[in-house]
């Protein structure tokens, strides 16, 4: 039986008469690193606050590691790290993390431990005893993920974690990640890198409009490959036999230049499921008499996915 970190039924959020969420359902099983994407406004944000008890639900259910979002038993084994944060600047890094690791309830000799351990994690062991006011946006992102991990979190929230950050930053944070769900952790992703996401995370949630649209793993979102060939001589015969082969249309690419004829190599487009078909869609091009100067497959991105998905709801299909 899946044990879950995160369980919600129905969750709903009203601000007055403002919808914020409407119905928030989701499971998410304990060490999975679980993407959660939407538009802005979609309402990732009030469905965080809901799981951490920061905002109270107007209807539904939850639990958070077992109990009800907010109890203090599951809140000492979270560690959040929200999109807009404001440290005391006047706190040295050491010093910030010192009071996290105390709030938190962490005796004297466990944060003596641990202090230099994060920060050594996020790369400011150096920047230990500098103010916070000194900070450049990335190291205080940096050190805004240090105080989120301090207590050896057992679930992590990450709100835009790698928003302010250089490549080498966003690498920091990928292997971060990766360590964590080696240690069995639990890691709530919110982000509008999708690259990011796709690059970490094991399954993702679109959400849109205050519901969940569509969830999956992100290996079964790489099942639908486009297919760009570049062939000349192409018949209707041959569109009809890739059509048949495949269950989806070709798609010419690109428009056809004025004046030129079947003989000029052109672009297409093709939709498929199983890569094994290549061989079977060269030797049926040139079987009907085509020339085939390029078969190369191109598996959907996780961005095309999303646009995919949210742009279908937008459209009511």
């Amino acid at each position: 039986m899946t044990s879950y970190s995160i369980e919600t039924t129905s969750l709903q959020k009203m601000y007055g008469s403002k919808l914020a969420v409407e119905d928030l359902t989701l499971q998410v099983p304990h060490g999975e690193i679980f993407g959660f994407l939407g538009p802005n406004g979609a309402g990732k944000s009030t469905s965080v606050k809901m799981l951490l008890g920061l905002v109270q639900a107007t209807r539904g259910s939850a639990r958070v590691l077992a109990h009800p979002p907010g109890a203090a038993d599951a809140a000492r084994r979270i560690g959040f790290l929200p999109e807009h944060f404001r440290f005391h600047e006047w706190l040295q890094a050491h010093e910030l993390l010192d009071l996290h690791g105390r709030l938190y309830g962490m005796s004297a000799a466990a944060r003596r431990r641990r202090v230099p351990e994060v920060l050594e994690l996020v790369g400011l062991a150096e920047h230990a005893r500098r103010q916070l006011s000194g900070f450049s946006k990335g190291m205080l992102q940096r050190i805004g993920l240090a105080q989120a991990l301090i207590n050896e979190p057992e679930l992590v929230f990450l709100d835009e974690p790698t928003s302010a950050l250089d490549p080498f930053g966003r690498m920091l944070v990928r292997n971060i990640i990766r360590d964590l769900k080696a240690r069995g952790t639990t890691v709530f992703l919110n982000s509008h890198l999708l690259g990011e996401v796709e690059a970490t995370c094991d399954r993702v949630a679109f959400i849109k409009t205050g519901r969940v649209i569509q969830t999956m793993r992100l290996d079964e979102g790489h099942t639908q490959i486009t297919v760009e060939f570049r062939a000349a001589g192409v018949s209707a015969d041959l569109l009809a036999a890739l059509e048949n082969m495949t269950g989806h249309a070709v798609r010419q690419a690109a428009p056809v230049p004025p004046g030129v004829n079947g003989s000029y190599p052109q672009h297409y487009e093709l939709q498929l499921t199983d890569e094994a078909l290549l061989p079977q869609i060269a030797q049926q091009a040139l079987q009907c008499g085509a020339q085939l100067y390029a078969l190369t497959p191109r598996r959907m991105s996780l961005e095309e996915r999303f646009l995919e998905i949210v742009g279908k709801e937008d459209s009511g299909q």
